[in-house]
């Protein structure tokens, strides 16, 4: 009954349009009525409290860092030393996309700000040189979730708080993972192109390679700050975050000065606009993940799935099937905050890695981002690049379809998530 109550009252808000951070609340308002324990000073402590945390400073920052990039230069600068490599093979612009994700995904840690850096830039361009448009959206918007599971990440800053683990380990966990979607991304491009006639572009002098990497050496440089400062300890998360949006301000300002100060002022209001949503989704959250530990419907769940606590594989795979089914219709950070608190302690008392668990629950919400019906990513690329809904879906089923293979090759084979951290801890 409790669950149906949490069910019911949440999907029946969203049903009619309310907002899901107040959906949220509601629905905290509507277990504590079912519970007989209806205080609203308990509601606004907890919203309070949901927003008060150290390490969820780290959003504000990698979102000002992500509005600085695309507005400073630096992102296009990482997309011309991509296509310097490898823009003159054939089909070459495909794979400048999937690099391009790769590297902007290691500064920036959101899937909307990759993907409208790359829709701008790549996608006229790869319809210039002969590529269909619909199927150069998808690989754009393909390349775009990449941003979430490469660290630096907002969605593993999300998981960790939410979940109480090490945004550390998360970041590092997510290296390896991130870089077979690209390869996966490679692969299917690489298929597809085989009987497509396109015009190539010229090879690159070295001369020019190194041009362009001088060009774009302040910007390729954040990546290995922020790496190896969490791999060897310099600073935690929060900190990472903080010197990321410093170094892309005095980058994008002093070194390259593209941003005026009105354009600067433009990037703080976007960035505040953004995390305002994404902070207020947080604090409700928190309403609802508290009369979910007092409802005990974790330990209704995992009851429910009791059947399945010895068999990890299979109960991985149900999970991951569940979340994909929500991540259509929700966003990410809103199935992050929800699902968390409800889903650990059955992967915990199936004795999955917790680490591993967040890994693949990140890489799957961020699928959902080119899920309909909702797919913010898709909806960013649809505007920028001018692509109507339906042929976008066409043109990414390929990609995602590659995603969702890597997924499942994870959910079987768990060391190639756990072994590489291991490598990264030392």
């Amino acid at each position: 009954m409790t669950i149906a109550i949490f069910l019911g009252s949440l999907l029946g808000a969203m049903a009619i349009g309310m907002p899901i951070a107040f959906a949220l609340i509601l629905c905290g308002i509507a277990l504590m009525i079912h519970l007989d324990n209806f205080d609203a000073q308990i509601i606004a402590t907890n919203i309070i409290n949901g927003a008060d945390s150290f390490p969820l400073m780290a959003v504000p920052f990698f979102m000002l860092a992500g509005e600085i990039m695309n507005a400073g230069g630096l992102s296009r600068r990482i997309v011309a030393f991509a296509m310097a490599l490898v823009g003159h093979v054939r089909g070459g612009l495909g794979y400048v996309t999937v690099v391009a994700g790769c590297l902007l995904a290691t500064v920036s840690g959101s899937a909307v700000a990759d993907a409208a850096a790359l829709s701008s830039l790549l996608v006229p361009m790869m319809v210039a040189a002969g590529h269909d448009r619909n199927r150069s959206g998808g690989l754009v918007a393909a390349s775009g979730i990449i941003g979430p599971i490469i660290p630096p990440s907002i969605a593993f800053v999300l998981f960790g708080v939410a979940g109480g683990l090490s945004i550390t380990k998360l970041f590092l966990a997510g290296i390896v993972p991130g870089l077979m979607l690209g390869a996966a991304l490679v692969l299917a491009w690489w298929w597809m192109m085989r009987g497509e006639s396109v015009v190539v572009q010229p090879r690159r002098s070295g001369r020019d390679v190194v041009r362009a990497l001088i060009d774009g050496f302040w910007a390729l440089m954040l990546p290995v700050i922020i790496i190896v400062g969490l791999k060897f300890g310099v600073f935690t998360p929060t900190e990472a975050a903080v010197v990321a949006a410093v170094y892309a301000l005095l980058i994008a300002t002093f070194v390259y000065r593209e941003i005026s100060p009105r354009g600067l002022y433009d990037v703080f209001l976007s960035a505040a606009r953004t995390t305002g949503v994404i902070m207020f989704l947080v604090a409700a959250s928190l309403v609802s993940a508290w009369l979910i530990t007092v409802a005990e419907l974790p330990a209704k769940l995992v009851e429910l799935l009791s059947p399945f606590i010895d068999r990890p594989i299979l109960l991985m795979a149900l999970m991951m099937l569940a979340v994909l089914v929500i991540g259509g219709p929700m966003d990410m950070a809103p199935t992050i905050l929800i699902l968390t608190p409800i889903l650990l302690p059955v992967v915990k008392e199936a004795g999955i890695d917790p680490i591993y668990f967040g890994v693949l629950f990140v890489i799957n919400n961020a699928i959902g981002l080119i899920t309909p019906p909702v797919g913010t990513v898709l909806n960013v690329v649809c505007g920028v690049s001018k692509i109507s809904m339906d042929d976008l879906l066409k043109g990414v089923m390929p990609f995602l379809l590659a995603e969702i293979a890597v997924l499942c090759l994870l959910i079987l084979f768990p060391p190639l998530v756990t072994v590489p951290l291991g490598w990264f801890l030392g």
